[in-house]
């Protein structure tokens, strides 16, 4: 039987199913005695207590096999143990309907799970399963229970479940672990965000299209590339599958032997592959996959899943570690850029109905110049030690640029009055996000060194889509000719001051997108480092010449469905 889902992590999988029971807990409602308050309310604040450390615990394990961007994931759950509107109904139903903590926990799940799934954002449905997850957890040291119980022998199998909760997920072996198929979710939830970085394939959104539920032990084929789930595959299936299997497994493993491989097109023009990078231990990552250095270190993470701000040294161990790691290669190191979706609980923003046009930023560094300075003079201290480069981010006039660079100058000139080394002729350049600096790019070009596209907030901002939002899915078009011509205002604008222009957006991974950034003159990308090894064997492949050609003819579309026509025209190794 072949039953079609939603592809969310690539590769195949075959193997026999382990189906996972929902992580719910029987509880008996009890009342409690007015006496007996302050008792529930420390066996609630115990709760929380061993609920946070688990978490923290989860996260730290599992820093280092899916990294500290994906690990984040548990700074939510953390946050809705803090989150005083959903203790406050918690303790409201202990105190006014005096019921057990645990009772009261499983209310509260279910009122602001239920408020959740009624939005028609599935971003916002998607947050449910955390307010869930987290929910069970707490009920679950409330009432002593074990975790749900996963196969202990080292046979690899594929998980089965509605639902998959992050912290489920967390306690796998990935090695066990073949396969992931789920009925409901989707391609935003963070179990799915996981598998990704797990490498684990997985199919989502059968619900409803099962004839008979998946039993403990029945054999399934997960497709991962094309989201199709094969239950009982007769033979001839089966031997299909495995063929596609080792052809998947083979093509990895060439790709694993092109790290030291330099990336020239096939008619000689050199593309530079570096890597964006969240911590300093992701350097050593980077190198392994053959990048040519960083063009994009983000700073943020240095600053989240803590209660202060990294005061200067800490940041400068930091940024010289990643730098030293580096050796002579690039290093791109963006200030620091939250906001938006990115929140510090110590430092507190305001409320605003659009955060994503609001106070963010390279607005807030202008407007905290104590802790713009203080970042600066650690990577300007950091910079004596490699090929540091600086960005400033979302940039949108000449006058912020100015403003960053005397705050820049500033801090220059403290650390040679403390004669502190440093690059004395540090690069600066800025990233071009906003449709504003595309539109100003001749000008912005005069007053930095380079300029480097962020394609993720760019698509956002010149469609007016949110990128969030899996409504408008169909509409954040990264291919609209709106979006290619914008590209190509920053291109000239770079070129007509003879800057360099590099790109670190998503788009610069996407082997299909080759062709643009060569057709524009544009011969540097910056990508996660799990995507340069697929890009530098389509680099090997690709004629600049044809690309330069076929760029003429992507000015004339009128639809993104006309450009993507004709990229598909370009033999692509990493497509089929």
């Amino acid at each position: 039987m072949q039953i079609e889902g939603t592809a969310a992590s690539s590769g195949i999988a075959i193997g026999k199913a382990f189906v996972l029971p929902d992580w719910e807990w029987e509880i008996t409602e009890r009342p409690i005695d007015v006496s007996d308050l302050a008792k529930e309310f420390e066996r609630l604040y115990d709760g929380i207590r061993s609920s946070k450390m688990e978490i923290r615990n989860i996260k730290e394990e599992l820093r280092e096999v899916i990294g500290d961007e994906e690990s984040t994931i548990f700074d939510a759950h953390l946050a809705i143990l803090d989150d005083p509107v959903f203790m406050n109904e918690v303790q409201g139903i202990i105190r006014r309907q005096y019921k057990a903590a645990e009772v009261a926990v499983k209310e509260a799940i279910e009122k602001f799970a239920g408020m959740f799934d009624l939005l028609d954002d599935e971003y916002m449905k998607e947050r449910a399963m955390d307010i869930k997850d987290v929910g069970n957890r707490l009920i679950k040291h409330l009432v002593g229970a074990p975790e749900v119980t996963l196969p202990k022998d080292a046979h690899p199998f594929i998980l089965v479940a509605r639902e998959l909760a992050p912290s489920q997920l967390a306690h796998l072996n990935p090695k066990h672990v073949l396969g992931i198929v789920t009925m409901a979710g989707g391609k935003t939830s963070h179990s799915v965000i996981m598998a990704k970085a797990l490498g684990i394939p997985c199919v989502i959104g059968l619900e409803g299209k099962l004839e008979q539920p998946i039993a403990t032990g029945d054999v399934l084929i997960v497709d991962g590339h094309h989201g199709v789930l094969h239950v009982h595959p007769d033979v001839h299936t089966l031997k299909r599958y495995y063929r596609l299997r080792r052809e998947w497994q083979q093509q990895r493993r060439e790709l694993e032997r092109m790290a030291p491989i330099v990336p020239v097109t096939a008619d000689g023009v050199r593309i530079r592959l570096e890597a964006n990078l969240n911590t300093a231990r992701e350097a050593e990552q980077a190198n392994r996959y053959g990048a040519d250095g960083v063009g994009l270190f983000r700073t943020e993470f240095l600053y989240m899943d803590r209660d202060s701000l990294p005061d200067e040294n800490e940041q400068f161990e930091v940024y010289k570690q990643v730098a030293l790691a580096m050796g002579e290669k690039p290093l791109t190191i963006r200030t620091l850029d939250i906001g938006g979706d990115k929140k510090l609980e110590y430092l507190p923003l305001p409320e605003e109905d659009n955060p994503f046009l609001g106070y963010r930023a390279i607005r807030i560094s202008l407007d905290r110049t104590d802790l713009f300075k203080t970042q600066l003079r650690a990577i300007l201290r950091a910079s004596h030690y490699g090929n540091l480069r600086l960005m400033y981010p979302m940039i949108s006039s000449v006058d912020e640029v100015r403003k960053a660079n005397a705050i820049l100058r500033e801090a220059m000139a403290e650390l040679r009055r403390e004669r502190v080394a440093f690059n004395e002729n540090i690069k600066v350049g800025i990233t071009i996000e906003v449709p504003a600096a595309c539109m100003m790019a001749d000008w912005l070009a005069k007053e930095v060194d380079f300029f480097s596209i962020g394609t993720n907030d760019l698509v956002q901002y010149v469609l007016a889509v949110d990128r969030m939002n899996e409504k408008l899915a169909d509409s954040y078009e990264p291919y609209h000719p709106a979006v290619i011509r914008m590209l190509k205002q920053a291109a000239d604008g770079a070129k007509s001051a003879g800057i360099e222009i590099a790109v670190c957006g998503e788009l610069a991974g996407d082997v299909r997108a080759l062709p643009l950034w060569i057709g524009l003159g544009i011969h540097n990308l910056s990508m996660s480092f799990q995507s340069i090894l697929a890009m530098k064997k389509q680099v090997l492949e690709t004629n600049a010449g044809e690309c330069r050609k076929l760029f003429g003819e992507l000015l004339k579309c009128g639809t993104s469905a006309e450009v993507h026509r004709l990229l598909e025209q370009v033999p692509c190794s990493a497509c089929s």
